[in-house]
């Protein structure tokens, strides 16, 4: 068991979830829009790392559904509708705790300083932290923010401005998300710890946590 100064935490998909089903918030969005699915949640998360940085949920929505589009051999002009729908559709505040989380969370706050960093924008994210209570659980909370030069992990940026608020050298902290290409790569390359939550999503290992865990309920045996 390590000892850290500081952990920080991703959100979607460590610390929370989303209580509406992935494939019926898909279905609702080719159906509104008219249009026959050409698509999985699997296939928007695999597009997720060849993505342009986005300025908004909207244009991250329009990159996402112009990749899958382009990947699926159909024109890309059906993304901003798709977009538009699919956020109209979704739920921010639909989201609970994953196994463990709320346990995990307030055993780093026990321990010492604790920091969010998550890829999404502040007002959709806050709503998420609301609905789950935990709002001001961190001592800092980093959002994706490309116009303040906040750009989405695995980028440097968000990690240096947690280390810098919260204070600590990245050898004494630690991170811990979902996603090896966001999560672990970025850690990775900033010299912090990293505990990968293992959630079967991600594909092949091309970075190696420092810790992997196959829930949080284990997270008390890392730190």
């Amino acid at each position: 068991m390590a000892v850290y100064d500081a952990i920080c935490f991703d959100l979607d998909r460590t610390l929370c979830e989303p209580t509406q089903d992935a494939a019926d918030l898909l279905d609702a969005t080719f159906d509104h829009t008219g249009r026959e699915r050409f698509c999985t949640p699997a296939d928007l998360r695999a597009a997720v790392p060849d993505l342009p940085t986005a300025e908004t949920d909207r244009e991250f929505y329009e990159h996402l559904f112009a990749e899958v589009a382009r990947r699926a051999g159909v024109e890309s002009d059906v993304a901003p509708d798709l977009a538009a729908e699919y956020l109209e559709l979704q739920d921010p505040t639909a989201v609970q705790f994953r196994p463990g989380a709320r346990a995990a969370l307030d055993h780093a706050r026990d321990r010492g300083r604790v920091g969010l960093i998550t890829n999404g924008g502040r007002k959709t994210q806050t709503q998420k932290l609301r609905s789950l209570g935990i709002e001001d659980a961190f001592d800092v909370r980093v959002f994706t923010d490309p116009s303040a030069g906040i750009y989405p992990k695995p980028d440097a940026a968000p990690f240096e401005y947690a280390l810098a608020e919260l204070d600590v050298a990245p050898d004494a902290a630690i991170h811990v998300g979902d996603s090896l290409h966001a999560d672990v790569a970025g850690a990775n390359a900033m010299g912090l710890d990293s505990a990968w939550l293992d959630t079967g999503r991600d594909g092949p290992r091309e970075h190696e946590p420092t810790y992997e865990l196959a829930s949080l309920e284990a997270f008390e045996t890392v730190v």
